[in-house]
């Protein structure tokens, strides 16, 4: 994550660059930056999905309890949850076709061949050059050190931190064409420091002395914030992800820039007009801009406009927002072939999320056929429908009166009463559900009735009936035919297919398959589910067509998210299980 412009993409062991740099000195950074901060995007494909986050050192301990955003991987984990996770990937002809890699192969050693596959490094050996200082572990951060924005960092483990000190003049010189050494301080290729177990590097050398200095005083792995995030995120994993309460304020400065943009979007929302100059871009100077230079004319010029003041103020509700937002944590990790992502987020709109703090939804899915093929399910309290219009008033204050003669338009034209209906339509909990038996030929030739689709409620069936009866007499007799209300035990069905209507009233036990509860969480309270088993493999089925897509698709067996609230804290869960 780069927090300003350009981030960190060239190493010296001098000072700060007096230009941009050019494509040869890009080349700098193509092994070390990739090895190291790169190793975070690679982590996302194939190579990275072999990994774990293993136990021992970490990369938080290399950095300050000032950084406010981090990221970090495992370049060469071990153990079995690698094997695993390798077993579960080769399980993919695409994965075996492309990559191949076997549970005993050093990761970072085909992220090297990979990265040097172009020949921009040549003469560079990863046994001689690499493997004998580079450590398993890598992360990319945000770091404040006093200046007005963070300072992006990249953080890599070494093993022998001589070795390292030569292997990375060695990296840049033989990738970058000698430049960035102590005989050149005129370098502009960036900054690094090794201290101990860790290489650091920065946009200046004087950056990442700083980082390792303020890191000295009070890492990142012992801030009280850091351990309660990432604890809340659950067990270890792979890939780990944080987000410091002093994130947030960036947001609002970037929302308060955005009345200086003085566009539609961003200029309402900050209570300013897109046509008022006060602190806004020129629009004829916007629309005349054809370069980037010409557009930057546009800022400068309206930057310099002393008549500005007050033009960057963060409209209160996001302000408010920013104040209570306390952090967040997320995790990837691998296990008994299942991917998994688990996150902790900061529950920085309790007046929001109160309303779907039940579990409601949840149980009707629970019920539902055996067969289910995918589910939707969540719970909404009494009230929800008008506190959401409430909210949106206040975050859009100048459209109030337009969002009141919205809905009063609408009441007048469909006989609805807003909220009431809304509510009763919605009850306290909703299911929408595919069924099995899905007919791609059918659908086509026989319309919306033959796709076995429908939505359970926990409401009265007569009540949400009366509401739309109401709603039938507005549209077209072919779509009026499906908004029929019956009833199963304790909630009502609508369903658009007369055999999956039938099999929704009957209900089921679909909570008590494996297929569920392997990837649905027991405290969830809003849940997504997918059975990539049900139906004749369903999704592989409707792809045999094209083999090569189905052959990677008939792996997989169910997939799930689920999220709940615990207090002050929203957690949520993705999970993917293989056959």
């Amino acid at each position: 994550m780069s927090m300003t412009p350009g981030g960190p993409e060239f190493l010296d062991t001098s000072g700060p660059a007096d230009a941009a740099p050019d494509n040869d000195n890009r080349k700098r950074l193509v092994v070390l930056g990739a090895l190291g901060a790169g190793a975070l995007v690679v982590a996302g494909g194939a190579w990275a999905a072999t990994s774990f986050f293993a136990t021992g050192a970490q990369p938080a301990e290399a950095l300050p309890g000032s950084t406010i955003a981090y990221a970090s991987v495992d370049l060469d984990p071990s153990g079995g949850q690698k094997i695993e996770a390798i077993k579960t990937l080769r399980k993919f002809p695409g994965f075996t076709d492309q990559v191949d890699l076997k549970s005993d192969e050093d990761l970072r050693e085909r992220l090297f061949e990979e990265i040097t596959s172009s020949g921009g490094c040549e003469g560079l050996s990863y046994a001689d050059d690499v493997k004998p200082w580079l450590g398993s572990r890598a992360a990319m951060a945000a770091v404040e050190i006093g200046e007005d924005q963070p300072a992006p960092v990249a953080v890599v483990q070494v093993t022998d931190a001589g070795k390292a000190e030569e292997g990375v003049q060695k990296l840049i010189d033989t990738c970058g064409g000698g430049e960035g050494s102590d005989s050149d301080p005129g370098s502009d290729v960036g900054g690094w420091v090794v201290d101990g177990d860790w290489l650091v590097m920065a946009e200046t050398k004087e950056t990442a002395q700083k980082v390792v200095d303020d890191a000295g005083e009070g890492s990142l792995a012992d801030d009280d914030a850091f351990g309660k995030w990432t604890g809340e995120a659950g067990d270890d994993g792979f890939m780990q992800f944080y987000v410091a309460k002093g994130a947030a304020q960036y947001l609002g400065d970037a929302a308060g820039m955005g009345s200086s943009l003085g566009g539609p979007l961003l200029g309402d929302l900050s209570g300013s007009s897109s046509s008022d100059m006060s602190g806004g871009f020129d629009q004829e100077c916007l629309d005349a801009a054809t370069t980037a230079e010409e557009l930057d004319a546009c800022f400068t010029e309206s930057s310099d406009d002393s008549s500005d003041t007050g033009s960057e103020e963060v409209p209160p509700e996001l302000q408010q927002m920013i104040d209570d937002f306390d952090g967040m944590a997320a995790t990837v990790r691998f296990d008994d072939g299942s991917v998994e992502v688990e996150y902790a987020v900061s529950n920085y709109q309790p007046d929001m999320t109160k309303y779907l703090d039940s579990d409601e939804g949840v149980s009707l899915v629970d019920g539902l056929p055996d067969d289910t093929v995918a589910a939707l399910g969540f719970s909404l309290e009494k009230g929800w429908a008008q506190a959401f219009v409430d909210y949106l008033k206040s975050t859009l204050p100048e459209d109030s009166s337009s969002i009141d003669d919205g809905i009063a338009q609408m009441e007048s034209e469909t006989g609805l009463s807003f909220p009431e209906d809304l509510e009763t339509l919605l009850g306290e909990g909703v299911t929408i559900s595919v069924g099995s038996g899905i007919d791609p030929d059918a659908i086509a030739n026989g319309g919306p009735g033959e796709l076995p689709v429908g939505i359970t409620v926990k409401g009265d069936a007569g009540d949400i009936q009366a509401v739309l009866d109401k709603i039938k007499a507005q549209v077209p007799a072919e779509a009026a035919e499906f908004m029929e209300v019956t009833e199963g035990d304790g909630y009502a069905v609508i369903a658009l297919k007369d055999d999956y209507r039938s099999a929704l009233e009957s209900g089921g036990d679909l909570g008590g398959s494996d297929d569920y509860s392997d990837v649905v969480d027991g405290d969830a309270q809003s849940v997504m589910f997918v059975n990539f088993d049900a139906d004749d493999n369903w999704l592989a089925r409707m792809t045999e067509d094209m083999p090569e897509v189905s052959e990677n698709l008939e792996p997989l067996s169910s997939f799930g998210i689920s999220s709940w609230i615990d207090g002050d804290v929203v957690h949520g869960q993705l999970k993917l299980t293989t056959d």
